[in-house]
């Protein structure tokens, strides 16, 4: 067969694959917002039987074959890139027995709804059991992976490809000594007033449509839905969103309507040409959370955007207890103590983050027991934040990440900050009346200058080459901490 032919065959091979996988997505996003409670034992074997498919079709031999006969030399751009990530993908799903693809679909849908009963209780010994069956699995899974490498390196790939976690933790030591310093300095410094009273959430859910309108996600190709995680789904023309909401806290319920809307405007703006390919969605989780990160902080939390957001809340809520725009503003960007990573501020969510990398870390290479979990979270938080865990659901119970098996995603939260600061920079840049337009609520030029330089390309280019393009420079944390320190800097009178 000739290359042409190959290539042409495996394409179409490959994006019935795709397909499947997204009917797969879509059984998950459904367990997370409306599946019956009692469905969970068979919603665990119609995952495991997706998976079985799935991972069936990853490896089967006419794959290898089609690569085989393949002259990369022959293709174009996009042609070779197509097969760099299904090269990737046959050769890491051909180390995974489908026994154990199997069974990790199935342990990890019941352990989802274990997590959510057991952080409801505050129970972690209900929880610990079947997490225990998860890091089993996942470090089996590691261990067929990793080759001579280190366990945690062959799991983080699957997130942010070609990432290394002695590199990611060189990058964590630089941010983390001028974090501590700004967050002291901050937290010495009085507090600004928060919102008050009841606010309607039903209410809360109608703006919060509005504002990701506003930031230009499409609803007659998504959907807004309610879920104890917030989280965002699917691809293409089929993206969809969930948020929360707290009737004394209107921010959680908006701020993670926009995060979210950040992810879901990288699948929506990837090039229509990639629909159902390996270029198709977001090239890695540090990439998307690029995305999500600067639509929250760096455009939604702007000076400018809560100008017009407090306008929208008055008009919704009448008097909340804050009397103009600036004190609006100290007050969506307010530092306080807390437990939570989701509602963390932009100072402290990084520390957030680098407790978790440490801890799942120690999971994997076998330095730390399920047991002993909790006892090590309760201790690395005092140590970094300064007062005890009060309740497991406001400790180790509180994220979804360890029951879903993702092991090696929470490190990646980190480093889309670091991304969002670097696009930041270069948006500015590149777009002078960025602020002026936000003051308006039109995010259209920031929204467009991401489309055009980051969110297109959907996974063509390598994560740290697509970073590095968008701004013409490499990586760097220094953005990052220049943007913190300035801003926080003005709110606290620094």
């Amino acid at each position: 067969m000739s290359t042409s032919n190959s290539y042409q065959a495996l394409m179409a091979y490959q994006r019935e694959t795709e397909a499947l996988s997204q009917v797969a997505g879509r059984l998950s996003w459904d367990q997370e917002t409306v599946m019956p409670r009692g469905s969970a034992e068979q919603r665990g074997d119609e995952m495991a039987a997706m998976e079985h498919v799935l991972h069936a079709r990853r490896v089967a031999p006419e794959v290898g074959d089609w690569l085989a006969s393949i002259d990369e030399a022959s293709l174009d751009e996009v042609g070779r890139a197509q097969l760099r990530h299904i090269r990737h993908s046959f050769e890491r799903t051909t180390k995974v027995p489908a026994r154990l693809a199997s069974a990790l679909a199935r342990t990890i849908s019941r352990a989802q709804m274990v997590w959510i009963d057991a952080r409801k209780a505050g129970d972690v010994s209900a929880f610990l059991p079947v997490l225990t069956e998860v890091l089993a699995l996942r470090r089996e899974e590691a261990q067929a992976l990793a080759g001579d490498g280190p366990l945690y390196d062959a799991l983080l790939d699957d997130y942010e490809p070609g990432a290394k976690a002695a590199e990611l933790e060189a990058m964590f030591g630089a941010l983390r000594p001028r974090l501590v310093a700004l967050r002291e300095a901050v937290l010495a410094r009085p507090e600004p007033q928060g919102v008050s009273g009841h606010f309607d959430e039903a209410l809360q859910v109608r703006l919060s449509r509005e504002v990701a309108q506003a930031f230009g996600y499409d609803l007659s190709r998504g959907r807004i839905d309610m879920a104890v995680h917030p989280f965002s789904s699917g691809s293409g023309d089929d993206v969809r969103i969930t948020t929360r909401t707290d009737p004394s806290d209107p921010f959680n319920c908006l701020y993670s309507t926009i995060h979210e809307v950040g992810h879901a405007s990288y699948e929506q703006n990837v090039d229509p040409a990639y629909r159902l390919t390996p270029l198709g969605s977001g090239v890695s989780m540090g990439a998307h959370e690029s995305q999500s990160r600067i639509y929250e902080n760096q455009l939604g939390r702007s000076r400018a955007f809560t100008s017009w957001l407090f306008a929208r809340m008055r008009d919704r809520f009448g008097d909340f207890g804050i009397a103009d725009e600036d004190a609006f503003y100290a007050a969506v960007n307010r530092v306080k103590k807390g437990y939570i990573r989701t509602e963390a501020d932009e100072i402290q969510y990084n520390l957030h983050i680098m407790l978790r990398f440490d801890l799942e870390r120690a999971l994997i290479a076998g330095d730390l027991a399920p047991g002993d979990l909790e006892a090590a979270w309760n201790d690395r938080f005092e140590a970094d934040f300064g007062y005890p865990v009060d309740t497991p659901s406001n400790g180790v119970l509180q994220d979804v990440h360890w029951s879903a098996g993702l092991f090696g995603y929470f490190p990646t939260y980190s480093l889309g900050n670091v991304y969002a600061g670097c696009l930041n920079e270069a948006m500015r840049k590149a777009v002078p009346d960025v602020d002026d337009r936000l003051s308006r609520g039109d995010t259209g030029p920031a929204v467009s200058w991401l489309r055009e330089n980051l969110q297109r390309h959907g996974g063509l280019y390598r994560p740290r080459e697509l970073i590095e393009r968008a701004c013409g420079t490499p990586p760097s944390e220094a953005p990052l901490l220049g943007y913190l320190e300035a801003k926080f800097g003005d709110i606290y009178g620094l």
